[in-house]
């Protein structure tokens, strides 16, 4: 459920890092502080062999890129996805360096990916991809250094295989090896509902900034997964209309504001939005030019490109996915007053969550639900501020100030350890 573009993502990181960094004046216009950040430091690929339910072995290829280490351990998320390349991998793991750096966690980051589709797996098959995965690179994983997440079709379930199975290969139980777990196994509270609340944090933050208000504002959200219908029901207690959802099975529309009562009534069922009986179903080449107050992309990369950039008609856009807008998209709806609220801000609540459930990991000491809460609103509020006011005083898109920010923590950090 993706609009395609041939576009390189990790050019277009580049590209967007470039444009930063050139507007800053901080930096100097060092070139070789620009080529370090530029590039991972470490890209590794690796072949896990697999025992299938049928008796047959099969081999899967796992992409792992470490981007930057130089505020603190590598934090990482797991995709599970059949469709990837590594420039993509590559990518991913500079936006998460700069997401951990823009909202000023002691992080570094770094992406894994298995080539697969789990959905073609049995239960069984996914259960021993998962160990396997863990015991062919279990010496690579550190709750001090090196800490995997859950991505894209991944979740609880997989973390706690993955979990047990590093605690019984080091001999100890490790909680804090991995995050995303079932709360049984070390999950922070409040992280189910933390996976929407900070993108409304951010977006309630920018729009007071901005003096716009949320409600009776129309909401296109790309995609109504567990998380976007979480948002959904979040935006519309503060009385925003939500007018446009999709799953798998399409895209539904209705002007005057979907029921979501009735679509939450269809997922539980396990059937599809297009189900929904009072909307119309709409192409994907629709979907993002729709008439609306706020976008919210939450698929895949480059949705937005200078191809369609023309035609969009929202005024906010909040990005849920990684790097649904390009540079040359950024530049036309910048021209065209459009507010762009970027990935490496909005969606950095999954990073602080992670981190949080780390350090309560580590300190076998948990916070309530509602220590949770405050802690990630404070961290949102702030982050959203501090871009805010840096993209005012440069003239310049949001995505810039958040960058502008990110590599300036990173840059601090490689001087003060003498990496630069």
């Amino acid at each position: 459920m993706t609009i395609q573009n041939s576009e390189n993502t990790l050019e277009n990181a580049r590209k967007q890092m470039r444009q930063a960094f050139d507007l800053n004046t901080d930096f100097q216009n060092d070139e070789n502080k620009f080529q370090i950040i530029s590039y991972p430091k470490r890209v590794i690929e690796v072949s896990i062999p697999v025992r299938m339910d049928d008796g047959t072995v099969k081999v899967f290829t796992w992409y792992r890129s470490q981007h930057n280490d130089s505020r603190g351990a590598f934090k990482w998320g797991i995709r599970f996805h059949h469709d990837v390349n590594l420039d993509e991998v590559k990518a991913l793991s500079i936006w998460m360096s700069m997401k951990t750096a823009v909202v000023d966690i002691p992080l570094g980051w770094w992406k894994w990916w298995i080539i697969v589709n789990p959905k073609t797996l049995s239960v069984w098959e996914l259960e021993r991809l998962s160990r396997w995965y863990v015991r062919e690179l279990y010496k690579y994983i550190w709750p001090e250094t090196d800490v995997p997440a859950p991505d894209v079709n991944t979740n609880p379930q997989i973390m706690a295989w993955m979990m047990d199975e590093y605690s019984r290969l080091v001999g100890v139980y490790s909680p804090g090896s991995f995050t995303g777990k079932p709360l049984t196994s070390g999950w922070s509270l409040w992280r189910n509902k933390a996976t929407a609340q900070g993108w409304v944090y951010v977006l309630q933050k920018i729009l007071e900034l901005e003096n716009i208000a949320l409600a009776w504002k129309k909401v296109i959200i790309q995609w109504a997964g567990n998380a976007g219908l979480t948002m959904t029901r979040l935006l519309s207690d503060l009385w925003a209309i939500i007018i446009w959802v999709a799953d798998s099975s399409g895209w539904i529309y209705n002007e005057n504001g979907i029921n979501l009562d009735e679509v939450e009534k269809l997922k539980k069922e396990k059937r599809a939005v297009t189900d929904y009986v009072d909307a119309k179903k709409v192409s994907s080449t629709e979907i993002l030019e729709l008439q609306a107050d706020i976008l919210i992309p939450a698929a895949l990369e480059n949705q937005i490109t200078k191809v369609n950039a023309w035609n969009i008609k929202a005024k906010i856009i909040l990005e849920l996915a990684n790097g649904p807008v390009t540079k040359e998209a950024d530049e036309i709806l910048f021209a065209n007053g459009v507010i762009v609220i970027p990935d490496i801000l909005a969606n950095a609540w999954g990073v602080m969550v992670s981190y949080f459930e780390q350090v309560q990991n580590n300190m076998n000491y948990y916070w309530s639900a509602e220590e949770v809460e405050e802690k990630l609103k404070q961290k949102m509020t702030l982050a959203a501020s501090e871009v805010h006011a840096i993209t005012k005083k440069y003239k310049t898109f949001f995505r810039s100030g958040a960058y502008m920010i990110a590599m300036k923590r990173i840059f601090d950090a490689m001087k003060d350890r003498g990496e630069i």
